[in-house]
């Protein structure tokens, strides 16, 4: 993993408060473990005005700088765009190096489910970490992910719904074993339609038959209605020739449930570019645009 900082040096106080733009790369010890995570700070930033803080988790097998890798997801070009700080977390992986990592998000996946490893409290590691070095606005945290990324931005909602605005999951269902959100939250879910993996409805797709049987979308977003108490019937928000989001309104506490599905795209980020694999991601929308454009409509 790149494990040094990039702009670090003239832009870090000596009491360890980030004060300026850059990329850095930042770890904790948390349950006996060193953890690492990556961190982008927009140009915009200025210690003197909280700025938003958007996690970013990488899929199973992946780390850090795969998640963190604009040609793949162009995270750190929307940070820049929307003046948000960007966080990139590294799931557990047995190698020193931190590639193959993977995150506990209940049911899923690999070393950290098997070993029970406390991503959420590395999560809140973060914040609190992060919490006396840069000036984070409290009202405006956010999660993404792919994957098992999106799976574990899922078990956030379930167990940090009081800290986190809304989430968004790629390609990744809510695969919880337990779920009592403590207060509303927004769902943001963005799936393909023939997703190889992780299938639309449900079970063990290909080369997943090792890993989980998978909850489908559908009943993902059933359990999230239900949780947030919104309208069953959906609003159609937006329709092209590849995909289509439909929205359930009028929900407890004034959040929302959104599901965006592409046509095709397989397991990938529509809109980005897949580090491996045959099938091309959908173009029909951008996740990454669709993702932030849904937070931003959060922030009441």
């Amino acid at each position: 993993m790149a494990r040094q900082p990039a702009r670090a040096a003239p832009s870090s106080a000596a009491d360890g408060r980030i004060t300026g733009p850059g990329d850095y790369s930042l770890s904790l010890v948390h349950a006996g473990l060193t953890r690492w995570y990556r961190l982008h700070v927009p140009s915009s930033y200025s210690p003197s005005t909280p700025a938003p803080l958007v996690f970013s988790f990488h899929g199973g097998g992946g780390s850090m700088d795969y998640q963190a890798n604009d040609s793949y997801y162009g995270q750190i070009s929307k940070s820049e765009q929307a003046g948000y700080i960007a966080v990139f977390p590294n799931g557990f992986s047995k190698l020193k190096s931190g590639k193959l990592a993977t995150w506990n998000a209940g049911n899923c996946c690999a070393s950290a489910r098997d070993e029970d490893i406390d991503d959420v409290g590395f999560v809140r590691a973060i914040i609190a970490q992060l919490g006396t070095r840069l000036n984070i606005d409290r009202g405006r945290i956010f999660a993404n992910g792919m994957s098992n990324g999106g799976m574990m931005a899922y078990r956030l909602a379930c167990e940090m719904s009081d800290v986190f605005k809304a989430v968004a999951a790629v390609a990744g269902t809510d695969n919880t074993r337990m779920c009592s959100p403590k207060v509303p939250i927004s769902i943001l879910h963005i799936h393909a339609r023939d997703d190889e993996l992780e299938l639309f409805e449900g079970g063990a797709g290909r080369q997943s038959s090792k890993v989980t049987s998978f909850v489908s979308v559908p009943d993902s977003i059933a359990r999230w209605v239900k949780f947030n108490a919104c309208s069953s019937a959906p609003k159609r928000v937006f329709e092209n020739a590849g995909a289509y989001c439909d929205a359930y309104l009028q929900c407890r506490g004034a959040v929302e449930v959104r599901l965006c599905v592409t046509a095709s795209g397989g397991h990938s980020w529509p809109g980005g570019k897949k580090p491996r694999g045959d099938t091309p991601p959908s173009t029909a929308l951008s996740a990454t645009d669709v993702i932030w454009e849904f937070f931003v409509g959060q922030q009441h």
